[in-house]
Formats: structure tokens, sequence, C-alpha cells
């Protein structure tokens, strides 16, 4: 029997298995966004029925795009995750590479104390954050905010791509080697094209976090020129009266980035799911 067809139910079953999980997974999703299209009444009155002539609206659309500048929350939401992001993977990966490829005094104790960061909230020191972003003069700067999920990210990161990258062949880095590659160009052109499965596994585990966060946003950058989509968002959401169609409205619209990451880096999330399976 070939190795294809071996592996074949392997693969089946993660696909069954991620299929399971994104079902339930968006249903919530799914009654969010059929919400956002019904009049306020038709919310609470049939909350899972789908929008019809009767109850069909656009008016929180219409409030959301009327009310603040939503489109430059978008873009701030934007530039902030796709940055953090780059700079999460890029120095993760390069962290992960010098902790698995090289051994030194400390290896082991480096590795320990960058893992220190997955179970130490960095909430814990916001204190101390909006200290030092006062003193360099970061606040209310999209900067203060990538910073911050940079750092937020690098240990999961770390934790991640090292189990990952010892796996690579040494044989095939010790070849490069032998060809006259630096270490940098066994770095991008041999290692990273080897781990791009953990690599979309770090991408999506840290971007629906920082997309979705508003605690810093609301410490760090709570400006109207460097707020993110979710604390713009809160401008819906009053003491005493909640506007229920422009909330929906706006979480509709934020969903569509983590809903584009998905389906780009779903394939590569399957193949670190049964890398260790169908070996």
């Amino acid at each position: 029997m070939s190795t294809a067809r071996r592996n074949l139910p392997v693969t089946l079953a993660a696909h069954a298995v991620l299929l399971t999980y994104t079902v339930i997974a968006l249903f919530p999703v799914f009654v969010i966004v059929i919400n956002s299209f019904k009049a306020r009444r038709d919310i609470f009155r049939e909350p899972l029925a789908l929008p019809d002539a009767d109850s069909f609206s656009l008016i929180g659309y219409q409030t959301v795009l009327k009310q603040g500048d939503f489109f430059l929350y978008f873009q701030n939401s934007m530039i902030v995750t796709v940055v953090s992001l780059a700079l999460i993977l890029l120095f993760g990966a390069m962290a992960a590479f010098a902790l698995s490829e090289y051994r030194f005094r400390g290896n082991t104790l480096m590795g320990l104390y960058l893992a220190l960061g997955i179970m130490i909230p960095i909430r814990i020191g916001t204190v101390a954050i909006l200290e030092l972003m006062v003193s360099t003069g970061l606040v209310n700067t999209l900067t203060a905010l990538i910073l911050v999920y940079t750092a937020q990210g690098l240990p999961l990161a770390v934790f991640i791509l090292s189990s990952f990258m010892q796996g690579v062949s040494d044989d095939l880095k010790n070849a490069g080697r032998i060809d006259g590659l630096s270490e940098y160009m066994i770095f991008f052109r041999l290692v990273l094209p080897l781990v791009r499965p953990a690599l979309a596994t770090v991408a999506v585990f840290n971007m629906i976090p920082i997309w979705n966060d508003l605690w810093f946003p609301l410490i760090l950058a709570p400006s109207e020129a460097t707020k993110t989509l979710t604390l713009g968002s809160q401008v819906f959401i009053g003491q005493f009266v909640t506007d229920w169609n422009a909330v929906l409205s706006a979480l509709s619209l934020a969903i569509l980035p983590v809903m584009v990451l998905y389906v780009l880096f779903s394939r590569q999330i399957i193949r670190g799911l049964t890398s260790g399976a169908v070996k």
C-alpha cells in the first residue's frame, strides 16, 4: 500500500475534526451576522431567524459608517495587527532557530525564560508599560501597541517554532553550509519554508488576541487618531442605552479580516496538525 493511501484516513480525520470545530466556532459568528441585518425589535424577538422582508434593515451599518471614523479605526487595527504579526514571526523564528540549532551555556535557561511569558500575563505590567511609553513619548501612537503586542506574542511563537525547527533535518542544513550558504541563508531559504505550518499556526493564535484587544488600546492609544476597531466600536455601547444594530454591524465588519486569515492559512494549519501523524 502506498504512503498516500496509508495517510489518507489520518488526513480525512484531521479534516473532519477541523470541520466540526469550524462549524461550532462559526455558529456565534452566523448569529451576529444575521442579526446585524435586522431591525432592533426583531433582534430580541427572533434572534436565530433569518432576516426577511419585514425584519430586514441596514440601519446598523448606516450608523457605523456615519458615526465616528470607522475606516480609520479599521486601518489602525490592520496596521497594528499586520506589523505585530510580522515582527512576532520574524523575531520568534530567529530566536527559535538559535535555541534549537546552537548549543551554548544557558541554552535551556534561556528557553525557560522565554517560556515564562506564556505563563505570566503581560497585563500585570500595565502600569510599568504605561510609564515606559510616557517617558519615551509613545503614548497615543500605533508604535506603542505594536511593541506591546510583539512582546506579548514572542513567547508562544518561540515555544511552538522551537519544536518544529528541532525536527528539520541536520543533513539538509549541513549540506547548505557545505555549499557555502551563510547561517542567514540557511534560516531563510531552508528552514523557514519547512516550518510554514507552524508559522501559520502562530499567526492565527496571535492575530485574534491582537485584533480583539480592548485593554491596551484603551490604556496606551485612546485618542481619536489612534483608536482601533474594537475601541472605536465602544462608542455604540452606553451606560444606559446600547445601539445593538450598530454594535452587531461593527462586529460583523470586524470579523472579515479574521475569516480571510483563516482561509489563507487553513491548509498550512491542517499540515501542521497531521505532520506528526503521517511520518
